[in-house]
C-alpha cells in the first residue's frame, strides 16, 4: 500500500482516496482525449487532401475505436493478471508508439498509413481506458465511485480543448478553405499541395510524445494501491471465473445488457456529433475556412467542460437518472435543431449539444459497473470500453447518410435517434428507482 492509513477493503475499494495517485490517474483523461480531438480534425484535413466521401472520411473514427474495441477484453485480462498500473504502462508505450508511426505516415501520405497510425494509438487507449476507468471508480470509498470517476472525466475537455487548438495552429493554415484552394489547382498541383499539407498532421504528434514519456516515468516511479476485490473464491483457493463463464454471467444479466447498449449509442453520438461539427461550418457558411470553422469544436468542448460542472451540481440534489432523462429531451430536441433549421445558427445548437454529454458516459459507465459481482467487474469493465466501438458505427452512418440525402445538415438526425434511446434508458432507471430499486439496481 502506499501509506500506512490507507486500507484496502475486501471488495477492493479503500477507505479513503489517495489524492496524488486519485490526480495522477485522472491526467490520464486528457491525454486520450487529445488523441480523440485530433480525429475531428484529420477527418476534415483527410476529406479535402484524400478527395474522399462522408462515409469514407468517417473511417478515421472506426480505425480509432475499432482499436479500442479489438484490445479491451485483452487488456482485461492482462489487468487481471497483474494490475491497473501495469495495464497504464503498458497503454502509454503503445501510446507512444502510435505517434511515432505519423513520421511514416506524413511521409507515405496514403490514408490506409494515417488509419494505422491511428488504430496503433488506439490500441494503447484501449488500455488506459480499460484500466483508468474502472481503477478511477474503486480507488477510494465504494459510495463515492460514479463521484470520482465524474471527477476524472471533468478533465477530460482539457485535453479536448488541447487537441483542437493543436489542430488549428499546427494542421491546419491560414488563407482559403482546402477544398477552395484545391478546386484552382490541376491534379498535379492539387496531388503536390496535399502532400504538403500531410506533413502538417505529423507536428501535433511531435509535442504529445514528449508529454507522454513524463507521465510514463512519473507511473513508473508511483506506488499505487491495487483496488483488486478478495472474493470468498479466493479465500477458499477456488479459482476465479474464467472468460467463458465471466461472458455466459455478463450476457445474463439483463441490466449491463442495457447499459452496454447504451454505452454504445451515447458513444456514438458524442463521437459523431464532434466529427462532424466543422464540416457543418464549413457547408452553412463558405466564407470559412478550416481554422475558422475549428473554432466551433472549442467552443463544444468549452460547452462539455461547463456542461460536467452543471451535471455534477444537479446530480448532488436530484438522482442522475431523472436529470440525464431530462439531459437527454433537450438534446434530442437541440439535435433536431441542427438536423432542420438551413442557417448558421444550427452550428451554434451543435456546439450547445455538447453541455449535455458530459455527465453520460461515467454515470453509464459507473452504473453499469456496480450491477455486475465483484469478481466479473474487471471483464465487465473492459466489454464497457468495448461498448466505445459506437464511435466508429455512428460517425459512419452519419456519413453515409450525409453522402446519400446529399445533406451533411439532415444527417444529424442520426445522433438524434441515438440521444432519444439514451433518454429512454435513463426513464427505465427512473421506473427501477420507483419500483423499489436504487441506481445502481440493487434493491432498496
Amino acid at each position: 500500500m502506499t501509506n500506512k492509513n490507507l486500507i484496502q477493503l475486501p471488495d477492493g475499494y479503500l477507505n479513503r482516496t489517495p489524492i496524488f495517485q486519485f490526480i495522477l490517474l485522472s491526467l490520464l483523461f486528457p491525454l486520450w482525449a487529445v488523441a480523440a480531438s485530433l480525429n475531428d480534425i484529420l477527418i476534415t484535413q483527410f476529406k479535402h487532401v484524400f478527395e474522399l466521401s462522408d462515409f469514407a472520411s468517417a473511417f478515421v473514427q472506426s480505425a480509432f475505436y475499432g482499436g479500442y474495441f479489438l484490445i479491451a477484453i485483452p487488456a482485461s485480462m492482462v489487468i487481471k493478471k497483474t494490475n491497473y498500473k501495469f495495464g497504464i504502462i503498458t497503454g502509454l508505450l503503445f501510446y507512444i508508439a502510435g505517434c511515432i508511426f505519423f513520421y511514416p505516415a506524413s511521409e507515405m501520405a496514403t490514408y490506409m498509413m494515417f488509419l494505422f497510425a491511428i488504430f496503433s494509438i488506439a490500441i494503447g487507449l484501449g488500455f488506459l481506458e480499460t484500466a483508468a476507468n474502472t481503477y478511477s471508480s474503486m480507488i477510494g470509498p465504494r459510495q463515492f465511485a460514479t463521484l470520482r470517476l465524474n471527477i476524472s472525466q471533468t478533465f477530460y475537455p482539457i485535453g479536448a480543448i488541447s487537441g483542437i487548438l493543436l489542430g488549428k495552429y499546427l494542421v491546419f493554415q491560414e488563407g482559403a478553405s482546402l477544398e477552395a484552394q484545391m478546386a484552382t489547382m490541376s491534379p498535379e498541383e492539387a496531388k503536390v499541395f496535399g502532400i504538403q499539407m500531410l506533413q502538417h498532421t505529423l507536428e501535433p504528434y511531435k509535442y504529445i510524445i514528449f508529454v507522454l514519456v513524463g507521465v510514463l516515468i512519473l507511473f513508473i516511479l508511483t506506488k499505487f494501491p491495487s483496488c483488486k476485490p478478495v472474493s470468498e473464491q479466493a479465500k477458499t483457493s477456488t479459482k476465479s471465473p474464467n472468460l467463458l463463464q465471466t461472458l455466459k454471467y455478463l450476457g445474463g444479466n439483463k441490466r449491463f445488457r442495457k447499459g452496454i447498449a447504451a454505452q454504445f449509442l451515447y458513444v456514438g453520438m458524442q463521437v459523431a456529433v464532434w466529427s462532424f461539427t466543422i464540416r457543418l461550418a464549413l457547408d452553412l457558411n463558405l466564407d470559412f475556412n478550416e481554422r475558422i470553422a475549428s473554432n466551433f469544436m472549442v467552443f463544444s468542448f468549452i460547452a462539455f467542460f461547463v456542461g460536467k460542472f452543471i451535471a455534477n451540481f444537479l446530480m448532488a440534489r436530484f438522482t442522475p437518472s431523472k436529470v440525464l432523462f431530462v439531459y437527454s429531451i433537450i438534446g434530442a430536441a437541440m439535435l433536431a435543431y441542427v438536423a432542420l433549421v438551413p442557417n448558421i445558427t444550427a452550428v451554434y445548437a451543435a456546439v450547445l449539444v455538447s453541455l449535455l454529454f458530459g455527465p453520460c458516459w461515467p454515470t453509464i459507465y459507473a452504473g453499469t459497473l456496480e450491477v455486475i459481482e465483484d469478481k466479473y467487474k474487471e471483464l465487465g469493465g473492459a466489454i464497457l470500453v468495448m461498448a466505445i466501438v459506437g464511435g466508429a458505427v455512428i460517425p459512419v452512418a452519419q456519413g453515409f447518410a450525409s453522402d446519400l440525402l446529399n445533406s451533411m445538415q439532415l444527417s444529424f438526425l442520426i445522433p438524434m435517434a441515438c440521444f432519444i434511446y439514451v433518454g429512454f434508458y435513463f426513464l427505465n432507471k427512473m421506473k427501477q428507482k420507483a419500483a423499489g430499486q436504487n441506481e445502481e439496481g440493487e434493491v432498496a
